[in-house]
């Protein structure tokens, strides 16, 4: 997939000898553009300052300008040049450094040396790898206060002439094994253009494809000439490897798929789903305000909060209420009440996580449409139907297990022109990727449900009508936005 390119000051820094990836002098890789002409490298800039201006500064620089990928990044070397530029990371590291000594990490550590998301001592590993997540530079030293309750003081970048000893094997142990496996050996076929990391969950229930559709679409990336890899929960330090991100989980501001997205857009990879489209989507009471402000056809929602007299609300809306909370997903998080006690016992449970909810009008249908856009355009249509003898397409059981209705597929053309209008408009809100918009035909015409970042993708369901048209389709999506970005870099 990628060739690794590894920078040094001085010849002693980093031996040929301690590597079998090739290593170049900071001055050379400055001054010789040529040598690159054709390649893009994975630059390790293990330069002996990050410092603004210096020789290591501009190598990261022109490796983005060149559009090399490298680690660090300048942003990176920027952040850690002051503590007031990484602050922003330290709650969050300090609650991985609390539950590290929890579990029993030693307490009289005052430095923790990290290499390429490794910990040097046992028991902080978690620390280790979110330190990395953070500020991906391949050694870190973070130092720990003297007084309790001895948290974060410093976090910092170490150079190579000052890794001695036991650190030092460490470091080339650490970098062995983060580079091990990531250069592909050479391909009858010819080296693939583009490479794509595929985010997948293998503890997720009910991810948004299965392995079946995942496989199939990596096996259409590859005739495409792009090398598709699946990456999981743990493999955020090898994102910056791969030149574009599809995530293949179920999406959530507060778990890793949102952390995957935004390190993606750092390193300005095009990305499926984007942080901006998980943001809106997720949030049923921004939906609303867009939606309404666009003037799109919705059912009859009110935002409801602590203050709201749920009377008023119900009497408006009707029996029964649909009650949302305004992240819920697989109709999960989701109450129909069919009286003003079920309306009041229902709100008072999701206020009590929620400063607003949605209170929606119901409507009722055999089945949803979901259409799926990607770029602006319909890419699908579908009819998922409701669970038997149930409200919604899936029906959550009390002991955990679900059921879902039937679904067909249609050729776009096929589907009611209304559907396909609302639907477009809707994700056209909402950006440039790919959404699962959810509409009902009701008797006073189409309304829009809502609108998913992270829409199911099986080869057959959704691709039962494209078949891999489908994925074909999504890989140019992001084949089209790397040949420009590339473009741009050559202007």
């Amino acid at each position: 997939m990628t060739d690794w390119l590894i920078l040094v000051e001085a010849a002693n820094d980093i031996r040929q000898s301690e590597t079998p990836h090739k290593v170049m002098s900071v001055t050379d890789y400055l001054g010789k553009p040529a040598l690159f002409e054709g390649r893009r490298p994975y630059v390790l800039n293990l330069a002996r300052s990050y410092a603004y201006k210096t020789e290591g500064y501009f190598a990261s620089l022109l490796a983005e300008a060149r559009g090399h990928r490298v680690s660090p990044s300048v942003q990176t070397m920027v952040e850690l040049s002051a503590k007031a530029l990484y602050a922003h990371a330290l709650p969050d590291l300090n609650a991985r450094l609390r539950e590290a000594r929890t579990k029993g990490a030693p307490c009289d550590a005052e430095t923790l040396f990290v290499a390429f998301s490794r910990s040097a001592r046992d028991g902080f590993d978690r620390l280790a790898r979110e330190a990395s997540d953070w500020f991906r530079a391949p050694a870190l030293e973070i130092e720990f206060d003297a007084k309790p309750p001895h948290e974060i003081v410093r976090i910092r970048p170490v150079p190579p002439h000052k890794l001695k000893d036991d650190r030092r094997a460490f470091f080339l142990e650490a970098m062995a094994a983060f580079t091990k496996g990531r250069a592909s050996a050479p391909k009858a076929r010819g080296p693939a253009k583009w490479s794509l990391a595929v985010l997948v969950d293998p503890n997720e229930k009910t991810p948004p494809s299965r392995p079946s559709s995942v496989k199939r679409l990596m096996a259409v990336a590859e005739k495409m000439g792009v090398d598709a890899e699946i990456l999981d929960p743990t493999d955020l330090p090898s994102l910056a490897e791969f030149d574009a991100l599809f995530i293949r989980a179920t999406t959530a501001i507060d778990n890793f798929t949102y952390r995957f997205a935004r390190r993606a857009e750092q390193e300005g990879m095009p990305v499926i789903d984007d942080t901006t489209s998980m943001l809106r989507c997720t949030n049923k009471v921004y939906l609303k305000e867009i939606l309404e402000k666009a003037r799109l056809p919705i059912p009859l929602t009110e935002i409801v909060d602590e203050d709201t007299r749920l009377d008023a609300v119900f009497a408006r809306l009707g029996a029964p209420t649909i009650l949302k909370a305004p992240d819920g997903s697989f109709g999960m998080n989701m109450v129909k009440a069919m009286t003003i006690e079920e309306l009041r016992a229902g709100a008072a449970k999701m206020l009590s996580e929620s400063a607003l909810v949605i209170a929606q009008a119901y409507a009722p249908t055999t089945f949803d449409w979901r259409i799926g856009v990607l770029a602006g355009e319909p890419l699908y249509a579908c009819r998922y139907h409701m669970a038997r003898g149930h409200w919604q397409i899936i029906r959550h059981r009390a002991d955990g297990k679900m059921t879902e209705g039937a679904a067909d597929t249609l050729p776009v053309e096929d589907a009611p022109p209304a559907v396909i209008d609302a639907a477009v408009r809707g994700a056209r809100l909402i950006g440039d990727g790919l959404y699962g918009v959810d509409l009902k035909q009701t008797d006073a015409g189409v309304v829009i449900i809502e609108i998913n970042d992270n829409p199911n993708l099986e080869f057959d369901v959704e691709g039962a009508v494209l078949k891999d048209e489908l994925w074909r389709r999504i890989i140019n999506w992001f084949s089209e936005r790397l040949e420009a970005r590339l473009g741009a870099v050559r202007r």
